[in-house]
C-alpha cells in the first residue's frame, strides 16, 4: 500500500511540472479536476475539520497536545494524505498513518496509528459566482493496522454530513464550514466508545487568496465507551496561507493553530498544529 502511495503521489507532482505544455497522458484527468473544482467554492481547508470541497493535494499535519498528569502527545501526520478527484462529484483520501509519539512522567512510548481512508461524494454546490455552497457525504474507514497502544483494534465506520455557505469574492470574503460525524466501531464498543463530532469553522479570506485567519469550534460528544456521556469543546484559532505557486499545478499551503479546551471534560488541554498541502 505504501510503495503504490508514493507511486501516484510521484506520478502526480511529475504530471504537475508538465501541466503547463499539455503534455502527457492525464490531460483529461486533469481537465476534469479543474471542472470539478470550478462547480464549488474555493475556500481554503480548516486547520482542523476536514472540508466538504473536493480537493486534489497531498497533505501532512502535525498535532503536539498537553494533556492532564503531565503526558505529552505528538502526532506526525494526523492520518492525512493524498486525495484525489476521482470523478466529477467523488473524492478519495489515501491517509498515511499518524506517528504517535507519547511523553509521561515515567517514559516515551511511540508507534504507528490505524490507516485511514475517506470517500467524498459532494452532492450539491455553486462556485462564488452561482451561489457560494456546497453540501458533501463521507463515508470514513479505519483498519487496526497500528501498533500496540495506538491502534482501536477494531475497524470504524466514520459516516459524516458536511455543508457550508460563503459571502463575498474569490478574492475577499467569509465562509462558514460543518461537518457532522460518528465513529462506528465493528466491535468492542465498551472499550472504543461511539463519538458524535461537530466541527464549525468561521474563515475570511484577504489579500487574493492568500491569507485565511480562522476560529473551529469541536464539539465531541461519546455515547458507549470509558467516556460515556461526557462532552468536550475545543476552540481552535490559527491562519492558513498559500497556494503558492511552486511549478506548473502545483501550489504551496501553510497552516499554524492553536487549540485550547473550553470544558471541564477534556482528553488534552492544549495544542499547537501546522499543516503542510501541496494542492496540484
Amino acid at each position: 500500500m505504501a510503495g503504490l502511495f508514493f507511486v501516484v503521489l510521484a506520478a502526480a507532482f511529475a504530471r504537475a511540472e508538465t501541466a503547463d505544455t499539455g503534455e502527457g497522458a492525464l490531460d483529461s484527468y486533469f481537465r476534469l479536476v479543474d471542472r470539478t473544482q470550478s462547480e464549488q467554492p474555493h475556500w481554503m481547508s480548516p486547520l482542523f475539520m476536514t472540508t466538504p470541497r473536493l480537493v486534489e493535494r497531498f497533505r501532512y499535519d502535525n498535532i503536539w497536545q498537553s494533556r492532564p498528569n503531565g503526558v505529552d502527545l505528538a502526532n506526525y501526520g494526523a492520518g492525512k494524505g493524498l486525495e484525489l478527484i476521482a470523478f466529477e462529484r467523488v473524492a478519495v483520501l489515501l491517509g498515511v498513518p499518524a506517528y504517535f509519539v507519547r511523553k509521561t512522567p515515567v517514559g516515551t512510548k511511540s508507534g504507528w496509528a490505524d490507516e485511514t481512508f475517506l470517500v467524498k461524494y459532494r452532492i450539491l454546490s455553486a462556485n462564488e459566482e452561482s451561489g457560494n455552497y456546497i453540501v458533501t457525504g463521507f463515508l470514513g474507514v479505519s483498519v487496526p493496522t497500528g501498533s500496540e497502544g495506538f491502534s482501536a483494534g477494531k475497524t470504524i465506520y466514520t459516516p459524516t454530513i458536511g455543508g457550508g455557505k460563503g459571502w463575498g469574492t474569490r478574492q475577499e470574503g467569509f465562509d462558514i464550514q460543518s461537518t457532522l460525524a460518528v465513529s462506528i466501531p465493528t466491535g468492542d464498543r465498551s472499550r472504543i466508545g461511539v463519538p458524535i463530532v461537530w466541527n464549525t469553522t468561521f474563515q475570511a479570506h484577504v489579500w487574493s487568496e492568500k491569507f485565511w485567519p480562522e476560529v473551529e469550534m469541536n464539539l465531541t460528544h461519546w455515547s458507549d465507551g470509558p467516556n460515556d456521556g461526557k462532552t468536550q469543546a475545543i476552540v481552535t484559532m490559527g491562519v492558513v496561507a498559500g497556494r503558492f505557486p511552486i511549478t506548473g499545478r502545483l501550489r504551496a499551503v501553510v497552516g499554524v493553530g492553536y487549540q485550547v479546551a473550553v470544558s471541564s471534560y477534556r482528553t488534552y488541554d492544549h495544542a499547537w498544529l501546522v499543516s503542510m498541502r501541496l494542492p496540484f
